[in-house]
């Protein structure tokens, strides 16, 4: 069998005949991801499609001794290509040609999901549709009568709860019936108002010579409607000299010229082909779909005022984030604790274990002491509090909460020009921004999308929670302790939180107005039902697909890191270290900014992960050669107090640790993402420049006020 990760290459026609390509469309939040789950298992191979920045997941699934491989394209409302997604979709379908798609729509707003259908049905007529959500369509009190919906498709339609298993088994064998006959029945034909209708049967039979596997009407509307994108493609199929065909281009301006008689301009074309879908989805929507209960929504609408609405809205916003970063401060100290006396149990076993095998002394500082080391620091500050944020954070999602921050945050990031979306890309950089960037994909429009690559760090990662969650605590809640404590930490937190949106706003308005001009786009953004969150699969979703993942990146550039560290602090130049050398040349500055110059160092040294800031930060401190673990923060408060540490020393490091340049792993991914240097040299600028002045604006007026006191 042919590997899948050769599912997204061009030549994924050419796979054996044994092995069917199955496509899954359909629009977001209607569950096709947890029937494609359901269906693949572990079977999964997830990349990005070619050229292009949209993830994909391809899986495979036998049934009855035939193999199937599954192709998951983007969610997607239209495959009227608006966006990156819309347009991985509607290439996926007509020039891959799949043996079959399965149309996954949500059996509680099926109106709205007719739209993909019908538009899938003239690219790909080898179609079966899943109605999935029966379980939340019957709670609402709305019935789909799926043989009748059948019979007005003229394809199989099979009801599913995927999130129970239920009606999969159906769903493949309607797949499996629908690619070994050698004649299905053709679906419903979409019927245009008729000016194009005319114009389209002008083009039809000539279509049909030239280009095989395509709906020679489809392609007819594309080329009426002049679409640029796809000229190139459909040319691969009918050949380069297909416009210039005698028989096939007075044809074409005949029907061009026949609407511009008809004063219907390409705006209006596909405003009127837009229409015919929407006006058909609604007449077989009426036919199928019976609601006992038209208040079936009264319970969201309730839960809308409240966290939609002007006042309360981003109030209880800031409430959840507070509630969240609480958790996971409790949450997080317990195993971040066992974690590091595991790893520094570990450590001892190997110094005992390197020194009766008489392994050279520099041998075992560089690599356990150094390399090693850093990756304990790494991993037990990180780890913990990942797992426990992006679980929350993904039961947010689940619960269908996230569309309503960006709703709620839309009009801010309108005054600036961006993209509502970016709220999500925010919250996404709370746990990672190297995942915020890659989040950055669902921006449609290329000039917010770098927008929002270029200030996603100005959201603390969760490499930087640590650092600034200490520090409060040490230097302003040192008095209260137990869960008040906890409290006043996550408020602080969530105050940092708000001066980084703040900046956000503000460097995305300077951005839109200078280098990336532009109005802002519009979006269409759904507000999806709430639902009951299923906890095992976030929790194995957000443990595997978010937390191991960046925890992978962040281990594999903490390695090298301390071997850099360990060496910045062991070679010696006319008996001072490096590390030393370093602090002395930054010092200048690190005072202006109300730091030191070790503290300036070691946010350089940092660069690979801002978890080992403050380690590298305590060690150049106790001038050990390598890091160190103290025992409790009362410890590290008098360790601080020692070296000149004040409560604006303090403030000011917190506030360069919310605010610098990105960790190295952002940075390749926002280069991977932008595929430039210029944008991720600037992704490493602009946040540093904030950070400089804000601390210096910081020093200074503390300063003042002591001085005034």
């Amino acid at each position: 069998m042919k590997k899948r990760k050769d599912i997204l290459d061009s030549n994924l026609h050419t796979l054996p005949p044994e092995e069917k390509i199955i496509a899954l469309a359909g629009n977001p939040n209607v569950g096709k991801s947890t029937v494609f789950n359901s269906l693949t298992g572990l079977n999964q191979h997830t990349g990005n499609w070619p050229g292009k920045t949209v993830s994909n997941a391809c899986g495979t699934y036998t049934y009855q001794g035939q193999i199937y491989t599954l192709v998951d394209l983007p969610g997607t409302y239209s495959l009227m290509a608006h966006s990156a997604e819309e347009e991985v979709a509607r290439d996926f379908l007509c020039f891959h040609q799949p043996d079959a798609v399965i149309i996954v729509a949500d059996a509680t707003c099926l109106e709205r999901n007719l739209n993909l259908v019908l538009q899938t049905l003239e690219i790909c007529p080898r179609a079966v549709l899943c109605v999935n959500l029966l379980d939340e369509a019957a709670k609402k009190q709305i019935t789909v009568d799926l043989p009748q919906l059948e019979k007005e498709l003229g394809i199989p339609v099979v009801g599913t709860t995927a999130r129970n298993h239920e009606g999969l088994e159906d769903v493949m064998a309607a797949v499996a019936r629908l690619t070994q006959s050698s004649s299905p029945i053709p679906p419903m034909k979409i019927t245009y108002p008729e000016p194009i209708e005319t114009a389209i049967t002008m083009l039809t039979s000539q279509i049909e010579t030239h280009i095989q596997g395509l709906n020679s009407r489809w392609v007819a509307l594309q080329l009426l409607g002049n679409n640029q994108a796809l000229y190139e493609k459909i040319a691969c199929l009918a050949g380069e000299d297909f416009y210039q065909d005698p028989t096939f281009a007075p044809l074409l301006t005949q029907a061009t010229n026949y609407l511009t008689e008809k004063n219907i301009s390409r705006e209006q074309q596909k405003d009127m082909i837009a229409t015919a879908y929407v006006q058909q989805g609604e007449k077989i929507y009426q036919k199928v779909v019976t609601i006992e209960n038209d208040d079936y929504a009264k319970f969201d609408r309730k839960v809308d005022r409240l966290l939609t609405s002007k006042t309360w809205g981003i109030p209880m916003m800031l409430l959840l984030l507070g509630v969240i970063f609480w958790l996971t401060i409790v949450g997080a100290n317990y195993p971040s604790q066992l974690l590091s006396k595991f790893f520094f149990t570990a450590e001892t076993w190997l110094l005992a274990a390197a020194n009766s095998s008489n392994l050279p002394l520099w041998f075992t500082d560089m690599f356990i002491c150094g390399v090693f080391r850093t990756l304990g620091w790494v991993i037990s500050v990180m780890l913990p509090p990942m797992a426990i944020f992006f679980p929350l954070f993904t039961l947010l999602e689940d619960l269908g909460y996230l569309p309503r921050l960006a709703f709620n945050l839309d009009k801010l990031f309108k005054s600036c020009h961006a993209c509502g979306k970016q709220a999500l890309t925010i919250c996404m950089g709370f746990g990672c921004n190297a995942t915020g960037v890659m989040g950055c994909r669902i921006i449609d429009s290329p000039r917010e999308r770098l927008i929002a690559i270029l200030t996603n760090s100005f959201a603390p990662c969760n490499g930087r929670f640590p650092t600034l969650i200490m520090l409060a605590n040490m230097f302003f809640i040192a008095t209260y302790q137990g869960w008040f404590g906890s409290i006043l930490s996550a408020a602080i937190v969530t105050c940092f939180i708000l001066l980084g949106l703040a900046m956000t706003f503000l460097v995305s308005k300077i951005l839109s107005q200078t280098i990336l001009k532009g109005m802002p786009s519009s979006f269409a953004l759904e507000l999806p039902p709430y639902r009951k969150p299923q906890v095992k699969q976030v929790i194995i979703r957000s443990l595997l697909d978010r937390t191991l993942f960046v925890l992978g990146r962040a281990v594999s550039v903490a390695a090298p890191a301390g071997l850099i560290i360990w060496l910045a602090a062991n070679i010696t130049i006319g008996e001072v270290t490096l590390l030393t050398h370093a602090a002395n040349f930054l010092d200048p500055l690190a005072r202006i900014m109300g730091l030191d110059g070790y503290i300036l160092t070691a946010f350089i040294l940092g660069f690979p992960a801002n978890e080992i800031v403050f380690p590298i930060i305590i060690m150049s401190y106790l001038a050990t050669g390598s890091l160190i673990e103290m025992d409790n923060l009362f410890q590290l408060k008098e360790l601080l107090l020692a070296h000149g540490w004040t409560t604006t020393t303090a403030l000011c490091t917190m506030l360069f640790s919310l605010i610098h340049f990105p960790c190295s792993t952002t940075c390749l991914t926002i280069k991977k993402e932008t595929g430039s240097w210029k944008w991720t040299l600037l992704a490493m600028a602009i946040p540093t420049l904030c950070g400089i002045l804000l601390c210096i604006l910081a020093n200074l007026i503390l300063k003042m006020l002591l001085a005034l006191g």
